[in-house]
């Protein structure tokens, strides 16, 4: 057996010798290697606390047979040293939640013809699973705009915002990705099990479980540190203040990764959580796809024209215009000297901007008196 096969089964039987996440595992794979570490736990010398855990559960691991049932199913098992791992997962290095989750994966399962380095043009979509119809029709909004883009857009294949994002990338024209905390040969929820398989079509399902792995509470929240690691930075939409979604934002700041939040009603309570980002500038505040690009994008690539009104023809109007114009009458024509007693300038003055405003076709003439010049758009005449 080569060198590289043994680290490929090590990895794969280290995965299941803790939970997905576990930080430990994480560490000591960091600081001993995975076969040196594989090999250690089973030579049947005596472990204790937790290195006794994972020797236990080892011993009932077939990694061949893991390898051999997810090629099976389409799976492939990617582990660091092969060309297409994701180097931005090496940030997770430096991450870990208090609860002893965090590091890097030790190799994850993925389905699909995209390779996992092209996610280094990503950005992660995440969102409430109780999701309004507004907050359902951003993200699919800004999926498409990111997808049009040539980005790739990430998320959970959860309710709600996730499948809402997915289903905007692929209307984009783009390929999108789904993080799973299940085996990525299955769908969670079930009824998403075709837009999943869809995914699969051009995109990827990347999972850190293993083939036919049952999803739990504590594997969605391990899977959101790789929706955060994998991509350039996390757009929330929607979120409770107590909400899934914000562990996938707390994972993104731990990073120091871009976090965006899409602004909500204040009074949606589907909203308050991301509110709460923007407010202590933990998220920058977006409502476009363009917004989220100009942040996760290089340098000057897509820069976002400042919004502005249409302009106006008052807009160019120098002081002087605009204090004569606000003394011309709507609808009795006043003569310039009424005017420029109005307007408290000199008469020879007055008359300059009278003509300057009629050239501009903001005043007329009418008889020997001034008036405002109807407007496009305006109703009836002013005299």
């Amino acid at each position: 057996m080569d060198d590289r096969t043994r680290e490929r089964l090590a990895r794969l039987a280290l995965a299941q010798s803790r939970d997905v996440g576990d930080l430990w595992l994480a560490q000591a794979v960091a600081e001993v290697g995975a076969v040196e570490l594989h090999d250690h736990l089973r030579s049947g010398r005596r472990h204790s606390g937790t290195a006794a855990k994972a020797a236990a559960r080892l011993a009932a691991v077939d990694p061949a047979r893991d390898l051999e049932r997810g090629e099976r199913v389409g799976l492939r098992w990617v582990v660091p040293g092969d060309d297409e791992w994701p180097s931005q997962l090496a940030d997770l290095v430096h991450a870990e939640d208090p609860n002893g989750t965090g590091g890097p994966p030790l190799g994850l399962w993925a389905r699909g013809p995209l390779r996992l380095d092209a996610l280094a043009r990503s950005v992660a979509i995440v969102g409430s699973r109780s999701a309004t119809t507004y907050g359902c029709d951003v993200a699919a909004q800004v999926a498409a705009e990111c997808a049009a883009e040539g980005w790739t857009v990430v998320s959970g294949g959860a309710w709600g915002i996730d499948v809402a994002a997915h289903r905007g990338a692929l209307a984009g024209g783009g390929v999108t990705v789904a993080v799973l905390a299940c085996g990525a040969d299955r769908a969670y929820p079930v009824v998403h099990e075709r837009i999943i398989d869809r995914i699969a079509e051009d995109g990827l399902v990347v999972s850190e479980t293993k083939p036919g792995g049952a999803p739990h509470k504590g594997r969605f929240l391990t899977r959101n540190r790789l929706i955060a690691g994998l991509t350039r930075g996390t757009v929330v939409v929607e979120a409770a203040i107590r909400s899934g979604a914000l562990n996938s934002a707390t994972w993104t700041t731990r990073l120091s990764r871009p976090l965006m939040g899409v602004p909500g009603p204040v009074t949606s309570a589907t909203s308050e959580g991301v509110h709460e980002l923007v407010r202590t500038g933990q998220a920058t505040l977006v409502t476009s796809g363009q917004d989220v690009l100009e942040i996760v994008g290089d340098v000057g690539e897509h820069t976002v024209v400042p919004r502005r009104a249409p302009e106006r023809p008052h807009d160019r109007l120098t002081a002087t215009q605009r204090r004569v114009l606000e003394a011309v009458p709507v609808r009795s024509p006043a003569v310039a000297g009424s005017i420029a007693q109005v307007a408290g300038l000199g008469l020879d003055g007055t008359l300059a901007a009278l003509h300057e405003l009629r050239a501009g076709g903001l005043v007329a003439t009418a008889g020997h008196g001034w008036l405002l010049a109807r407007q496009p758009g305006e109703e009836g005449a002013h005299a």
